[in-house]
């Protein structure tokens, strides 16, 4: 009965981006939902990071076997988030190394698994895009945060908001209510 959300975007989030994940994943950890990511640079280990800063549970779904943690360098994260009673979770066998193809394949294994799919920000060709896409195939709502026109990192969610595939949320209470959770408002 646990909520799970989706945070995913890019590998080279700006400062306003890194603010966004880090501020939304705390509220979501804080709520008792568990944040989902990729484990991937960029926004996905800031997400756990954050999550687990709150007290949170993270699941990271890995491209990768679970004995070949990729990016090596997360190894220490994917450690912290089985001690912090979070998961990681892998369709491969225990040593497979992760080929281009399964980052995009791992994609579909997020958003299935998600109540939602959170993209703080993305390009125009992020790999967040096929996330939502997938979401959006199995009928888990995508929200984005809306973002300066001329921002490179806020072209693809602008189009997911401009084509009608992303609500526009501009709160951490915006996800939680396109859930269906009440939020109060009292105690933000």
């Amino acid at each position: 009965s646990k909520k799970l959300i989706a945070i995913v975007s890019t590998r080279k989030p700006t400062a306003y981006g890194r603010q966004v994940n880090r501020e939304f994943a705390e509220y979501f950890a804080r709520k008792g939902i568990s944040v989902v990511s990729g484990l991937a640079i960029g926004v996905d280990s800031l997400a756990h990071e954050a999550t687990l800063k709150a007290g949170g549970q993270a699941i990271a779904v890995l491209p990768s076997g679970l004995e070949t943690i990729y990016p090596a360098t997360n190894r220490p994260l994917a450690d912290r988030i089985i001690k912090s009673y979070g998961t990681l979770l892998s369709e491969y066998e225990a040593r497979h190394k992760p080929r281009k193809v399964e980052f995009l394949e791992r994609n579909r294994i997020i958003a299935a698994i998600s109540d939602l799919v959170f993209i703080p920000e993305a390009a125009a060709y992020s790999g967040s895009l096929n996330t939502a896409a997938h979401a959006l195939a199995c009928g888990t709502p995508v929200a984005v945060v809306p973002g300066h026109i001329t921002a490179p990192m806020s072209a693809g969610t602008n189009y997911l908001l401009k084509t009608g595939k992303a609500r526009a949320v501009v709160t951490p209470q915006d996800c939680l209510e396109l859930l269906g959770i009440k939020v109060d408002n009292q105690s933000q």
